[in-house]
């Protein structure tokens, strides 16, 4: 693959995982990242959130929530979420706080204001390389079914990418055909390293 891809969401937990995860079976070179101050996984109520540090492993939030009521969250799917997360990487991370790991040169998102903070944490940035970089949000329910829809749509998008010989010619013809086909809106930006 030639191309650095990240994948961000809120928490990343489910949405930017399910993506990671898919990717990184089919060869990408993957990340994932969420933008929210905490991680925040569903609780018994809606005014229940578990809320957890960025940086806390999966495996511990998995052992936390088995702890405190296993059938629920057997039952409403973050348990076997969490051990999805496990297997791809350690913990959740920030995007706001991943300029150590280098640049990227295509993020998806998969909720609009994740896209508008990325987008803005980017121009935040010392753009010392001049680098660019194409930010794509891919418009994706927070629920376990609509994730694995959402990432093997972006696997598809990512293979197209990686099929163009340059994606900043082609873009325009991807996202034209893309939405055509599917019949779901993305929205586009560029930004640099």
């Amino acid at each position: 693959m030639k191309y650095r891809y990240a994948m961000v969401c809120s928490s990343n937990q489910n949405r930017s995982m399910e993506a990671h995860s898919i990717l990184k079976s089919k060869g990408f070179n993957v990340s994932s990242y969420g933008t929210g101050a905490h991680v925040k996984l569903p609780g018994p109520s809606l005014r229940e959130p578990n809320v957890y540090d960025f940086g806390t492993p999966y495996k511990h939030m998995f052992d936390d929530l088995r702890r405190k009521d296993p059938e629920l969250y057997k039952r409403n799917g973050i348990l076997p979420m969490l051990k999805r997360n496990a297997a791809v990487k350690t913990a959740p991370q920030r995007w706001q706080d991943n300029a150590a790991d280098g640049f990227f040169d295509v993020v998806f998102t998969f909720e609009e204001k994740v896209f508008d903070m990325v987008i803005e944490d980017l121009n935040t940035r010392d753009h010392a390389l001049m680098k660019t970089v194409l930010i794509v949000n891919l418009e994706v329910k927070d629920n376990h079914e609509e994730a694995a829809i959402g990432a093997r749509l972006t696997f598809n998008l990512c293979q197209e990418i990686e099929r163009a010989e340059s994606w900043e010619d082609t873009i325009d013809d991807i996202v034209i055909a893309f939405e055509k086909h599917q019949r779901r809106k993305l929205l586009y930006s560029i930004s640099f390293y």
